[in-house]
């Protein structure tokens, strides 16, 4: 693993390609991340993980999916564990996708924006570096004023890691910081976490950001 410790962060020089597997597709999908990657508050325990693979088509692909959201971890905590995770996981699969969603940990745990920046730009290299296609959904608004000032430098921050890179960067934060049933949803709840609308919100976003064309189905 290309582990960058002095704090700068790395050229993005990939040593392999990904391909779409020639014959049958065998497609091993990791989701790894936070608690809302796990879908924590949402009382159909879906979350937009399993909404968004339920409305994925995949007529003629083989197709196994999964969650491995963890509730309170931050990008250095995903960084440490991914790879020993998904491999297994990735065993019967001529196609190894990964979906990553970290950020309000970061904030929580007082990472600065340098270090989430190169704990994304790690897990994304080290992916590339194997082959593994990746995606990337940005953290949501939460109904803190000041939490959400800190978010948008986060997510700023992240798609620009995600765009130096060409992968796509999902911006959940400015669709959901002005939406009524968003904060609705956050305000019948914890303030941090959605119910089923607000998960519904995210999948929709989701899967309008070149979902089905990133997974090539």
């Amino acid at each position: 693993m290309t582990n960058h410790q002095d704090g700068s962060e790395p050229e993005f020089s990939p040593t392999a390609r990904f391909h779409v597997a020639d014959g049958e597709r065998q497609i091993g999908l990791c989701f790894v991340g936070d608690s809302f990657v796990a879908g924590f508050g949402d009382p159909k325990a879906l979350g937009w993980v399993s909404r968004v693979v339920a409305r994925t088509p995949h007529s003629g692909v083989d197709l196994a999916t999964y969650n491995l959201g963890i509730r309170g971890q931050s990008s250095t905590d995903v960084l440490a564990r991914w790879q020993k995770e998904c491999e297994p996981r990735w065993a019967q699969a001529n196609e190894r996708r990964l979906v990553v969603g970290v950020g309000l940990n970061d904030i929580a745990q007082g990472l600065t924006t340098a270090r989430s920046r190169l704990n994304l730009a790690n897990i994304l290299d080290d992916a590339s570096s194997a082959a593994i296609s990746t995606y990337v959904v940005g953290p949501a608004p939460t109904i803190d004023a000041e939490t959400n000032d800190r978010l948008q430098i986060l997510v700023d921050a992240q798609s620009d890691v995600c765009s130096r890179r060409g992968v796509t960067y999902v911006d959940c934060f400015r669709p959901l910081l002005g939406h009524d049933q968003w904060h609705a949803d956050l305000a019948s709840g914890d303030g941090i976490h959605p119910g089923q609308a607000g998960y519904g919100l995210i999948a929709w976003l989701v899967l309008h950001a070149g979902w089905q064309s990133w997974l090539d189905v």
